[in-house]
């Protein structure tokens, strides 16, 4: 995540796909899977900044 977001506690889905340099169906099936947590404020979705960096740190280096 770039240091201009640092400060943000929660992503959209496409900033978070943005910052993980994925596509949004990605985040989405991330989401519809359990691997990265969700909050519905009224009808917007955010994803906390703390799940992000939560998935970040359990998936796996690639060989």
């Amino acid at each position: 995540m770039s240091a201009a977001n640092d400060n943000k506690l929660a992503y959209s889905p496409a900033e978070a796909a943005e910052a993980l340099g994925v596509g949004r169906s990605t985040i989405f099936d991330l989401m519809k899977n359990g691997q990265l947590r969700r909050v519905k404020i009224g009808a917007k979705t955010v994803i906390p900044r703390s799940s992000l960096e939560a998935l970040l740190a359990e998936t796996p280096d690639a060989a």
